[in-house]
């Protein structure tokens, strides 16, 4: 006689016991006769005996029932909601300050301990308040280096100390040295290189530094219009010396038997780096979720910001957001579509 199926309450008693954060069989929460709690299947607290343990679709049905929100796992978010405002309204304090406010006011502001706010802090925006708040003045430092501030008296604005400060981190603030920044760029000249592939038309750009941009999948004219953007006052110039590494490119799109190895002159904040470089950890012919490699980062509540720094990966492919896909296996979105994700991952694990 075959053996039948767990039903719906099986699943979530085994899913409560592994504590599943996002259990196979959907979203539940459970509830707890002996103490008139109900929990999210992933809380921290002891599991109850099976006889004790109940199951609710959602929470207007457990509160029906009689019981009432832990306080552990928060199972109706209202807890993280008072938290993220609470993160919300340190972040604007650092938008609006002149200069970068201490880790002890902010947390003393929001109303939290030292340590405990800035756990909650870089579990929500993925840094740390420091981190945040160098990206700010980052930000304000290319805004005034492009409408032609003298460079001494932007980096002031900004709230850097010293010039010799900006010019020491040139990558990890803007990217370039200030002056190209002030120019807008247009000292700067990227290299292309173009060529027909198995997924449409491809461009390649390229600094002296490495490969800057890589788009495929779409009319030349859109490639060219997004790398534009990401360099709107820069030279683009028609390289010889690029053809092959864009036919290097193709050959990837082709037949992807190794992982693509390029030079690459990749620009973003500290945390996108971060993010591009645990991408290009991911193997050949392997996946993995946005939430397992925040996990992996250190940074597992920081889902989110990692799902927009793969989007706003420049260089696709060589370092590989498509081998990233949703927690209930979905492709998700991917910036060249989704059928050209599934197609390069079924392409990868051909290969291996």
């Amino acid at each position: 006689m075959p053996d039948t199926l767990p039903t719906l309450d099986e699943q979530r008693w085994t899913a409560l016991l592994a504590r599943e954060a996002a259990p196979a069989c959907g979203p539940f929460l459970y509830g707890v006769t002996t103490q008139g709690v109900f929990c999210l299947p992933g809380c921290p607290s002891r599991p109850p005996l099976r006889r004790n343990a109940v199951f609710f679709a959602d929470a207007p049905a457990a509160e029906a029932a009689g019981f009432r929100a832990c306080k552990r796992c928060d199972p109706k978010g209202e807890r993280a909601a008072l938290h993220r405002e609470a993160i919300a309204a340190a972040v604007a304090l650092i938008e609006s300050s002149e200069t970068i406010p201490s880790l002890e006011a902010l947390a003393k502001r929001a109303g939290y301990a030292r340590h405990h706010f800035l756990r909650l802090f870089r579990d929500i925006t993925g840094v740390t308040p420091r981190s945040y708040a160098e990206g700010v003045r980052a930000r304000r430092l290319q805004a005034a280096l492009s409408q032609g501030a003298r460079v001494a008296d932007a980096v002031a604005e900004a709230g850097f100390g010293s010039e010799s400060r900006v010019y020491e981190r040139r990558g990890a603030t803007l990217g370039m040295t200030p002056g190209a920044a002030r120019r807008g760029a247009k000292g700067e000249t990227i290299g292309i290189a173009r060529a027909e592939s198995v997924m449409g038309p491809l461009l390649v750009g390229a600094t002296t530094q490495g490969v800057c941009f890589i788009g495929f999948g779409e009319a030349m004219e859109a490639l060219e219009g997004d790398l534009r953007r990401r360099f709107p006052h820069a030279e683009l110039r028609e390289d010889p010396a690029l053809e092959a590494t864009v036919a290097q490119v193709a050959a990837f799109l082709r037949e992807p038997h190794a992982a693509l190895r390029l030079p690459l002159d990749l620009r973003g904040t500290a945390f996108q780096r971060r993010v591009w470089e645990a991408l290009q950890g991911i193997p050949l012919g392997q996946t993995t979720t946005y939430g397992r490699l925040a996990a992996e980062m250190g940074k597992p509540e920081a889902v989110r910001a990692v799902a927009r720094a793969c989007a706003q990966n420049p260089v696709s492919l060589a370092v590989p957001c498509h081998r990233v896909i949703g927690a209930s296996g979905d492709l998700t979105g991917y910036r060249w579509g989704v059928p050209n994700k599934k197609r390069l991952l079924a392409g990868e694990k051909e290969a291996t």
